[in-house]
């Protein structure tokens, strides 16, 4: 299953790209979320005290991630048994899913011509559906500041991290990566409902992104060199800021886009009317306008194809290393 594992991703990719995730297709990510919501509901019914939900939160963390590993594995492996290019295909499919990166730039982009447009009402409520925070009272600078860190955030979420546990373990690992972050992203806050249940799905999804993040950094200073933004100012934001962020890995991303940009990241955000400061990213050489986020996809687009060609040649120089 794994001996074109290179050109599956590759496909996989080139799918993402072309027709995303349809809606008249059920998604795995679905059936991944409900699991959770049902082991969460379990867990709260015989968990009576925070530590038995830190060890019912370690429990689901694992049960999801390896679930989603085996069953895939179990899947891919049958029908390939079944039929090859049955099996070539689903893989192709089911690592397609994983990834998000047409999906980023479409919301983004609706985002950006709204503001083009002048309508901030309706940007505001398009940037409330892909960031956690409170969007009602934005100004349009935070609406663009919220989106360009969202898609800068999601390089690695939603698309490097997939691609790169694609390349070492084909659909299984993709798809055991996509449950990790979806834990994350359901269960990995720090308030007082998750703090508990939730942080080994937030420690585990910081131990997955590790690597990604860092490779993403490096893609995106190659993307900005190419796009004659400056490769200089994303190393130097790097360097200087991405520590400062309050994950150890989305500071990497954010800290490059803004130094490609010229611009600054971070500042205050509400979340439930309450302010949370979040380390500044870069240096406002310029202000934040509309036309950053188009820029911020274009790096997205570029980094993810770097990502993309990287790994293919890596594939290609041991399948070439194998055969002589």
């Amino acid at each position: 299953m794994l001996e074109y594992i290179g050109l599956y991703v590759m496909l996989a990719f080139l799918l993402d790209l072309l027709v995303g995730d349809p809606a008249w297709i059920s998604h795995p990510v679905a059936l991944i979320g409900k699991t959770i919501e049902f082991l969460e509901r379990l867990s709260r019914r015989i968990s009576q005290n925070p530590a038995a939900l830190k060890i019912m939160g370690i429990l689901t963390a694992l049960m999801i991630t390896a679930g989603s590993w085996v069953l895939t594995f179990l899947l891919t492996r049958w029908v390939f048994s079944i039929n090859y290019w049955a099996g070539a295909i689903l893989s192709v499919w089911l690592i397609s899913t994983t990834i998000a990166a047409r999906g980023l730039a479409r919301a983004a982009g609706e985002i950006h011509i709204l503001l083009q447009e002048g309508n901030l009402t309706e940007a505001r409520r398009k940037v409330g559906m892909i960031v956690g925070r409170d969007t009602d009272q934005m100004e349009s600078e935070s609406v663009i500041r919220a989106s360009v860190e969202t898609v800068a955030e999601n390089i690695v979420d939603g698309v490097v991290a997939p691609l790169f546990y694609a390349f070492i373990g084909g659909a299984p690992l993709a798809m055991a990566y996509r449950a990790v972050n979806t834990l994350d992203s359901m269960l990995g806050y720090k308030n007082e409902r998750y703090i508990n249940f939730g942080m080994a799905s937030a420690r585990l999804d910081d131990i997955a992104n590790y690597i990604p993040a860092r490779l993403t950094g490096l893609f995106l200073l190659v993307a900005a060199w190419i796009l004659r933004m400056s490769a200089k100012g994303a190393l130097q934001a790097v360097l200087r800021d991405a520590s400062g962020h309050s994950s150890p890995n989305s500071g990497i991303p954010e800290a490059a886009v803004a130094g490609a940009l010229g611009v600054q990241l971070g500042g205050m955000n509400y979340y439930n009317g309450r302010g949370s400061f979040r380390a500044f990213m870069g240096k406002a050489l310029i202000p934040l306008a509309p036309e950053h986020i188009k820029q911020t996809v274009r790096l997205m687009y570029l980094s993810s194809c770097i990502a993309v060609l990287t790994g293919v040649i890596i594939f290609l120089d041991r399948a070439c290393n194998s055969l002589f």
